[in-house]
């Protein structure tokens, strides 16, 4: 794995397949790290022809941390005061395209998840210059009468952080069990050693928090996703319990000509099982 210099931070990066072939980066989620991309996977797409790319945010993973900046106040941003937001999501996909001058990427194939495909869907809108096709996962709008989190789930997202090892893993573990899945559920010694992995990687609630605070600060896409010209897929699973399967409908509604997959039994996670199906409809909106 290596560092980039990219919008006045470090971005940990790493990458899989021949430099040669069309660039497709792939954005992660709230809080999540860039191994959430599992490696089968960015190898899987890698050969299909694409020079992948995967990488931390900033203040998640091994990406810099914004630890100087004050904790964001999630009351007042829920209630209007948008002000207490560190950064908005339109930073985070600056970031990504920081990421691509680093790289010396012109113009690439984005694919986020979660919050990362709300991240692609500002670099589409602020950025469509810099981008070949725009794939978006188990995201939503940004408008809050679509893709509604169930409130265990929320309440799941949102509890205090674990004061220890053990606590924090268990925690994950649970949230990986009860967010995931239900038409492809995952071994109990994976979800273990996943969360084990990713406790001892980077762990960082703070960033979790303020990465929080920039989706609520940033509003409602669905006017500006009009806008967006570009090769556009969106990807939902009927079985998610964070981001309700309405936030991806909305998605493909909102961005002219996008297609639209709906994965049965899919949950708020990428099972192994899906992989193939992914692949393919990533390929068909590329044009690879």
């Amino acid at each position: 794995m290596a560092r980039a210099q990219a919008n006045g931070l470090e971005l940990e990066y790493d990458t899989f397949g021949d430099p040669g072939d069309p660039p497709l980066v792939l954005v992660m989620g709230l809080g999540a790290q860039m191994i959430t991309w599992e490696e089968d996977f960015c190898a899987l797409l890698a050969g299909r022809g694409f020079f992948v790319v995967r990488y931390d945010n900033r203040d998640v993973g091994l990406s810099t941390w914004l630890d100087d900046l004050p904790a964001p106040d999630l009351a007042a941003l829920a209630a209007g005061d948008l002000a207490t937001a560190p950064y908005l999501l339109s930073d985070l996909a600056d970031d990504a395209v920081g990421l691509f001058d680093a790289l010396g990427i012109a113009k690439a194939h984005v694919v986020g998840a979660s919050m990362g495909g709300m991240i692609v869907q500002q670099l589409a809108i602020d950025h469509p210059d810099r981008l070949l096709s725009v794939t978006s996962i188990m995201s939503t709008t940004g408008d809050p009468a679509v893709g509604r989190a169930e409130p265990w789930a929320l309440a799941l997202l949102t509890r205090p952080p674990a004061n220890t090892r053990e606590q924090a893993i268990a925690d994950s573990v649970e949230g990986y069990r009860r967010l995931g899945s239900p038409g492809y559920p995952d071994d109990e010694a994976f979800l273990l050693a996943k969360a084990e992995l990713h406790y001892d990687r980077a762990r960082h609630p703070a960033g979790t928090l303020r990465h929080a605070a920039a989706v609520v600060a940033s509003g409602d896409r669905t006017a500006a996703l009009r806008s967006v010209r570009l090769p556009a897929l969106v990807v939902h699973g009927d079985a998610d319990p964070l981001i309700n399967v309405s936030g991806g409908k909305a998605t493909a509604e909102a961005i002219p000509g996008a297609e639209l997959l709906v994965i049965p039994g899919m949950g708020h996670n990428l099972p192994r099982a899906v992989w193939p199906e992914l692949a393919d409809a990533i390929e068909r909106v590329t044009g690879q």
